[in-house]
Protein backbone atom coordinates (compact mmCIF):
# COMPACT_ATOMS: atom_id res chain seq x y z
CA UNK A 1 0.00 0.00 0.00
CA UNK A 2 1.35 3.39 -1.01
CA UNK A 3 1.13 6.54 1.09
CA UNK A 4 -1.60 7.82 -1.25
CA UNK A 5 -3.63 4.64 -0.72
CA UNK A 6 -3.23 4.94 3.05
CA UNK A 7 -4.49 8.52 3.05
CA UNK A 8 -7.36 7.55 0.75
CA UNK A 9 -8.35 4.82 3.21
CA UNK A 10 -8.35 7.34 6.06
CA UNK A 11 -10.41 9.75 3.95
CA UNK A 12 -12.93 6.98 3.26
CA UNK A 13 -13.15 6.18 6.96
CA UNK A 14 -13.92 9.83 7.65
CA UNK A 15 -16.58 9.82 4.91
CA UNK A 16 -18.09 6.67 6.41
CA UNK A 17 -18.29 8.20 9.87
CA UNK A 18 -19.96 11.32 8.46
CA UNK A 19 -22.51 9.22 6.59
CA UNK A 20 -23.33 7.21 9.71
CA UNK A 21 -23.39 9.93 12.38
CA UNK A 22 -24.02 13.09 10.38
CA UNK A 23 -26.47 11.14 8.25
CA UNK A 24 -28.45 10.10 11.31
CA UNK A 25 -28.67 13.76 12.32
CA UNK A 26 -30.08 14.69 8.91
CA UNK A 27 -32.57 11.84 9.16
CA UNK A 28 -33.70 13.18 12.51
CA UNK A 29 -34.68 16.35 10.71
CA UNK A 30 -36.80 14.37 8.26
CA UNK A 31 -38.68 12.65 11.08
CA UNK A 32 -39.03 16.05 12.74
CA UNK A 33 -40.77 17.22 9.57
CA UNK A 34 -43.10 14.20 9.55
CA UNK A 35 -43.81 14.14 13.29
CA UNK A 36 -47.24 15.79 12.92
CA UNK A 37 -48.86 18.83 14.49
CA UNK A 38 -47.43 20.88 17.33
CA UNK A 39 -48.97 18.83 20.14
CA UNK A 40 -49.06 15.40 18.52
CA UNK A 41 -45.50 15.69 17.29
CA UNK A 42 -44.03 17.30 20.38
CA UNK A 43 -42.77 14.09 22.09
CA UNK A 44 -41.02 12.94 18.92
CA UNK A 45 -39.45 16.34 18.30
CA UNK A 46 -38.26 16.53 21.90
CA UNK A 47 -36.61 13.12 21.60
CA UNK A 48 -34.94 14.11 18.32
CA UNK A 49 -33.69 17.35 19.84
CA UNK A 50 -32.47 15.54 22.94
CA UNK A 51 -30.66 12.89 20.89
CA UNK A 52 -28.86 15.04 18.33
CA UNK A 53 -28.45 18.23 20.36
CA UNK A 54 -25.19 17.33 22.14
CA UNK A 55 -23.43 15.77 19.12
CA UNK A 56 -24.65 17.31 15.85
CA UNK A 57 -21.85 19.88 15.74
CA UNK A 58 -19.24 17.26 16.58
CA UNK A 59 -20.51 15.02 13.79
CA UNK A 60 -19.81 17.75 11.23
CA UNK A 61 -16.14 17.48 12.13
CA UNK A 62 -16.00 14.51 9.78
CA UNK A 63 -17.23 16.51 6.81
CA UNK A 64 -14.64 19.22 7.44
CA UNK A 65 -12.02 16.51 7.86
CA UNK A 66 -12.92 14.85 4.54
CA UNK A 67 -12.98 18.08 2.53
CA UNK A 68 -9.72 19.35 4.03
CA UNK A 69 -7.95 16.05 3.45
CA UNK A 70 -9.34 15.81 -0.09
CA UNK A 71 -7.99 19.16 -1.26
CA UNK A 72 -4.70 18.77 0.61
CA UNK A 73 -3.77 15.27 -0.52
CA UNK A 74 -5.53 14.94 -3.89
CA UNK A 75 -5.44 18.47 -5.36
CA UNK A 76 -5.52 17.26 -8.98
CA UNK A 77 -8.90 15.62 -8.30
CA UNK A 78 -10.32 18.19 -5.91
CA UNK A 79 -9.87 21.15 -8.27
CA UNK A 80 -12.08 19.76 -11.08
CA UNK A 81 -14.46 18.31 -8.49
CA UNK A 82 -15.06 21.74 -6.97
CA UNK A 83 -15.06 23.54 -10.33
CA UNK A 84 -17.63 21.22 -11.90
CA UNK A 85 -19.87 20.62 -8.91
CA UNK A 86 -19.95 24.07 -7.35
CA UNK A 87 -23.76 24.29 -7.63
CA UNK A 88 -24.63 21.24 -5.45
CA UNK A 89 -21.66 22.02 -3.21
CA UNK A 90 -23.01 25.52 -2.61
CA UNK A 91 -26.58 24.31 -2.08
CA UNK A 92 -25.39 21.65 0.38
CA UNK A 93 -23.32 24.23 2.27
CA UNK A 94 -26.26 26.62 2.46
CA UNK A 95 -28.45 23.76 3.68
CA UNK A 96 -25.98 22.88 6.43
CA UNK A 97 -25.78 26.51 7.56
CA UNK A 98 -29.55 27.01 7.50
CA UNK A 99 -30.11 23.73 9.31
CA UNK A 100 -27.64 24.50 12.09
CA UNK A 101 -28.89 28.05 12.59
CA UNK A 102 -32.55 26.98 12.62
CA UNK A 103 -31.86 24.16 15.09
CA UNK A 104 -30.03 26.51 17.44
CA UNK A 105 -32.64 29.29 17.20
CA UNK A 106 -35.53 26.91 17.76
CA UNK A 107 -34.05 25.75 21.06
CA UNK A 108 -34.00 29.29 22.47
CA UNK A 109 -37.21 30.66 20.94
CA UNK A 110 -40.15 31.24 23.27
CA UNK A 111 -42.83 32.16 20.74
CA UNK A 112 -44.71 29.33 19.07
CA UNK A 113 -44.62 31.06 15.68
CA UNK A 114 -40.83 31.39 15.79
CA UNK A 115 -40.34 27.81 16.90
CA UNK A 116 -42.55 26.62 14.07
CA UNK A 117 -40.66 28.72 11.52
CA UNK A 118 -37.24 27.58 12.69
CA UNK A 119 -38.46 24.00 12.99
CA UNK A 120 -39.66 24.04 9.38
CA UNK A 121 -36.33 25.46 8.23
CA UNK A 122 -34.43 22.83 10.21
CA UNK A 123 -36.54 19.99 8.83
CA UNK A 124 -36.52 21.19 5.21
CA UNK A 125 -32.75 21.72 5.21
CA UNK A 126 -32.27 18.28 6.75
CA UNK A 127 -33.97 16.75 3.71
CA UNK A 128 -32.49 18.74 0.83
CA UNK A 129 -28.91 18.78 2.12
CA UNK A 130 -28.30 15.01 2.00
CA UNK A 131 -29.92 14.98 -1.44
CA UNK A 132 -27.34 17.42 -2.80
CA UNK A 133 -24.52 15.60 -1.02
CA UNK A 134 -25.74 12.40 -2.64
CA UNK A 135 -25.70 13.98 -6.08
CA UNK A 136 -22.02 14.80 -5.54
CA UNK A 137 -21.25 11.13 -4.96
CA UNK A 138 -23.33 10.14 -7.96
CA UNK A 139 -21.50 12.62 -10.19
CA UNK A 140 -18.10 11.20 -9.27
CA UNK A 141 -19.25 7.59 -9.37
CA UNK A 142 -20.76 7.97 -12.84
CA UNK A 143 -17.59 9.57 -14.22
CA UNK A 144 -19.12 12.97 -14.98
CA UNK A 145 -16.35 15.04 -13.43
CA UNK A 146 -13.62 15.37 -16.08
CA UNK A 147 -10.06 16.20 -14.98
CA UNK A 148 -10.02 19.36 -17.09
CA UNK A 149 -11.28 22.32 -15.04
CA UNK A 150 -13.11 23.94 -17.94
CA UNK A 151 -14.74 20.92 -19.58
CA UNK A 152 -17.18 19.79 -16.87
CA UNK A 153 -20.88 20.49 -17.34
CA UNK A 154 -22.02 22.37 -14.23
CA UNK A 155 -25.61 21.10 -14.57
CA UNK A 156 -25.70 17.62 -16.13
CA UNK A 157 -22.69 16.54 -14.05
CA UNK A 158 -24.96 16.28 -11.01
CA UNK A 159 -28.46 16.34 -12.52
CA UNK A 160 -28.52 12.94 -14.21
CA UNK A 161 -30.06 9.51 -13.49
CA UNK A 162 -27.22 8.21 -11.33
CA UNK A 163 -26.80 11.40 -9.32
CA UNK A 164 -30.52 11.89 -8.69
CA UNK A 165 -30.80 8.24 -7.69
CA UNK A 166 -27.86 8.66 -5.30
CA UNK A 167 -29.48 11.78 -3.86
CA UNK A 168 -32.76 10.01 -3.17
CA UNK A 169 -30.92 7.04 -1.66
CA UNK A 170 -28.98 9.43 0.57
CA UNK A 171 -32.19 10.94 1.94
CA UNK A 172 -33.79 7.56 2.63
CA UNK A 173 -30.56 6.23 4.14
CA UNK A 174 -30.44 9.10 6.62
CA UNK A 175 -34.08 8.49 7.52
CA UNK A 176 -33.37 4.80 8.12
CA UNK A 177 -30.29 5.41 10.27
CA UNK A 178 -32.07 8.06 12.33
CA UNK A 179 -35.08 5.83 12.97
CA UNK A 180 -32.83 2.96 14.07
CA UNK A 181 -30.82 5.16 16.43
CA UNK A 182 -33.88 6.95 17.81
CA UNK A 183 -35.60 3.64 18.56
CA UNK A 184 -32.83 2.70 20.97
CA UNK A 185 -32.71 6.23 22.40
CA UNK A 186 -36.45 6.13 23.10
CA UNK A 187 -36.16 2.83 24.95
CA UNK A 188 -33.22 4.15 26.97
CA UNK A 189 -35.33 7.16 27.95
CA UNK A 190 -38.13 4.82 29.11
CA UNK A 191 -40.50 5.93 26.31
CA UNK A 192 -42.02 2.69 24.96
CA UNK A 193 -44.56 4.46 22.76
CA UNK A 194 -41.86 6.49 21.06
CA UNK A 195 -39.72 3.38 20.70
CA UNK A 196 -42.58 1.61 18.93
CA UNK A 197 -43.22 4.62 16.70
CA UNK A 198 -39.61 4.86 15.56
CA UNK A 199 -39.36 1.09 15.25
CA UNK A 200 -42.18 1.24 12.71
CA UNK A 201 -40.42 4.08 10.89
CA UNK A 202 -37.20 2.09 10.83
CA UNK A 203 -38.96 -0.95 9.38
CA UNK A 204 -40.74 1.07 6.71
CA UNK A 205 -37.71 3.14 5.74
CA UNK A 206 -35.53 0.01 5.72
CA UNK A 207 -37.88 -1.75 3.31
CA UNK A 208 -38.12 1.37 1.13
CA UNK A 209 -34.33 1.69 1.12
CA UNK A 210 -33.94 -1.91 0.03
CA UNK A 211 -36.47 -1.49 -2.77
CA UNK A 212 -34.86 1.73 -3.97
CA UNK A 213 -31.44 0.09 -3.93
CA UNK A 214 -32.71 -2.72 -6.14
CA UNK A 215 -34.39 -0.19 -8.42
CA UNK A 216 -31.12 1.73 -8.67
CA UNK A 217 -29.23 -1.22 -10.16
CA UNK A 218 -30.75 -1.02 -13.68
CA UNK A 219 -30.30 2.77 -13.60
CA UNK A 220 -26.60 2.40 -12.80
CA UNK A 221 -26.21 -0.40 -15.34
CA UNK A 222 -27.45 1.84 -18.16
CA UNK A 223 -26.13 5.21 -16.99
CA UNK A 224 -22.80 4.17 -15.40
CA UNK A 225 -21.85 0.74 -16.81
CA UNK A 226 -18.26 0.91 -15.51
CA UNK A 227 -19.56 1.40 -11.97
CA UNK A 228 -22.08 -1.42 -12.37
CA UNK A 229 -19.30 -3.72 -13.60
CA UNK A 230 -17.25 -2.95 -10.51
CA UNK A 231 -20.18 -3.45 -8.13
CA UNK A 232 -20.99 -6.84 -9.66
CA UNK A 233 -17.31 -7.78 -9.92
CA UNK A 234 -14.61 -7.02 -7.41
CA UNK A 235 -16.98 -5.22 -5.01
CA UNK A 236 -19.61 -7.97 -5.05
CA UNK A 237 -18.65 -9.37 -1.58
CA UNK A 238 -19.35 -5.96 -0.06
CA UNK A 239 -22.66 -5.71 -1.91
CA UNK A 240 -23.67 -9.12 -0.56
CA UNK A 241 -22.56 -8.08 2.94
CA UNK A 242 -24.82 -5.03 2.72
CA UNK A 243 -27.80 -7.13 1.65
CA UNK A 244 -27.29 -9.67 4.44
CA UNK A 245 -26.78 -6.94 7.06
CA UNK A 246 -29.88 -5.12 5.82
CA UNK A 247 -32.06 -8.23 6.08
CA UNK A 248 -30.63 -9.00 9.50
CA UNK A 249 -31.41 -5.45 10.61
CA UNK A 250 -35.07 -5.88 9.69
CA UNK A 251 -35.18 -9.16 11.60
CA UNK A 252 -33.62 -7.54 14.67
CA UNK A 253 -36.13 -4.70 14.51
CA UNK A 254 -38.96 -7.21 14.42
CA UNK A 255 -37.38 -8.91 17.45
CA UNK A 256 -36.95 -5.54 19.19
CA UNK A 257 -33.19 -5.94 19.54
CA UNK A 258 -32.62 -2.22 19.33
CA UNK A 259 -28.95 -2.08 20.28
CA UNK A 260 -27.80 -4.86 17.97
CA UNK A 261 -29.67 -3.39 15.04
CA UNK A 262 -27.57 -0.24 15.33
CA UNK A 263 -24.53 -2.34 14.45
CA UNK A 264 -26.11 -4.25 11.57
CA UNK A 265 -27.66 -1.09 10.10
CA UNK A 266 -24.29 0.65 10.23
CA UNK A 267 -22.66 -2.36 8.56
CA UNK A 268 -25.26 -2.36 5.79
CA UNK A 269 -24.71 1.32 4.98
CA UNK A 270 -20.93 1.12 5.37
CA UNK A 271 -20.71 -1.87 3.03
CA UNK A 272 -22.52 0.05 0.27
CA UNK A 273 -20.20 3.04 0.62
CA UNK A 274 -17.08 0.89 0.55
CA UNK A 275 -18.46 -1.16 -2.33
CA UNK A 276 -18.55 2.03 -4.39
CA UNK A 277 -14.96 2.83 -3.40
CA UNK A 278 -13.72 -0.66 -4.27
CA UNK A 279 -15.69 -0.70 -7.54
CA UNK A 280 -14.10 2.56 -8.69
CA UNK A 281 -10.58 2.08 -7.31
CA UNK A 282 -7.96 3.06 -8.43
CA UNK A 283 -9.77 5.62 -10.63
CA UNK A 284 -10.74 8.89 -8.96
CA UNK A 285 -11.82 10.80 -12.06
CA UNK A 286 -11.93 9.65 -15.70
CA UNK A 287 -8.33 9.03 -16.70
CA UNK A 288 -7.00 10.04 -13.27
CA UNK A 289 -5.91 7.37 -10.80
CA UNK A 290 -5.17 7.73 -7.11
CA UNK A 291 -1.45 7.94 -7.88
CA UNK A 292 -2.03 10.61 -10.54
CA UNK A 293 -4.15 12.81 -8.26
CA UNK A 294 -2.02 12.47 -5.14
CA UNK A 295 0.27 15.17 -3.87
CA UNK A 296 4.03 14.66 -3.57
CA UNK A 297 5.45 12.29 -0.93
CA UNK A 298 6.77 15.36 0.91
CA UNK A 299 3.10 16.17 1.59
CA UNK A 300 1.67 12.66 2.02
CA UNK A 301 4.10 11.42 4.66
CA UNK A 302 3.74 14.38 7.06
CA UNK A 303 -0.04 14.23 6.62
CA UNK A 304 -0.03 10.58 7.68
CA UNK A 305 2.02 11.43 10.78
CA UNK A 306 -0.32 14.28 11.66
CA UNK A 307 -3.33 11.99 11.21
CA UNK A 308 -1.75 9.39 13.50
CA UNK A 309 -1.05 11.92 16.24
CA UNK A 310 -4.40 13.66 15.83
CA UNK A 311 -6.34 10.43 16.05
CA UNK A 312 -4.83 9.74 19.47
CA UNK A 313 -6.47 12.94 20.70
CA UNK A 314 -9.64 13.07 18.61
CA UNK A 315 -10.94 9.50 18.66
CA UNK A 316 -10.96 9.00 22.47
CA UNK A 317 -12.56 12.43 22.92
CA UNK A 318 -15.39 11.61 20.51
CA UNK A 319 -15.90 8.17 22.01
CA UNK A 320 -16.16 9.74 25.47
CA UNK A 321 -18.63 12.32 24.18
CA UNK A 322 -20.87 9.65 22.64
CA UNK A 323 -20.57 7.46 25.74
CA UNK A 324 -21.71 10.28 28.03
CA UNK A 325 -24.90 10.93 26.10
CA UNK A 326 -25.66 7.25 25.51
CA UNK A 327 -25.62 6.52 29.24
CA UNK A 328 -28.78 5.04 30.70
CA UNK A 329 -30.46 7.81 32.79
CA UNK A 330 -31.57 5.22 35.36
CA UNK A 331 -27.92 4.32 35.98
CA UNK A 332 -26.60 7.87 36.10
CA UNK A 333 -25.21 9.11 39.42
CA UNK A 334 -28.02 10.32 41.66
CA UNK A 335 -30.73 8.77 39.48
CA UNK A 336 -31.93 6.49 42.27
CA UNK A 337 -32.78 9.49 44.43
CA UNK A 338 -35.57 10.43 42.06
CA UNK A 339 -37.28 7.04 42.33
CA UNK A 340 -37.82 6.84 46.06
Amino acid sequence: MTAADAVLAVLWIGLTLYVLFGGADFGGGLWDLLAGGAERGRPQRELIEHSIGPVWEANHVWLIFVITLFWTVFPAAFAPFAATLYIPLTLAALGIIARGAAFAFRKVSDEFRQRRLFGAAFAFSSVVTPFFLGTLLGAVASGRVPPDLASGDVLTSWWNPTSVTAGVLAVVTTAYLAAVFLTADARREREPELASAFRLRALVSGVVLGMLTLAALPVVRVDAPHLFAGLTGKALPLVVTSVVAGLLSLALLLARRYLLVRITAAVAVTAVLWAWGVAQYPVMLPGVTVADAAAAPSVLVPVLWVLAVGSVLLVPSLLYLYAIFQRDPARAPGASAGHG
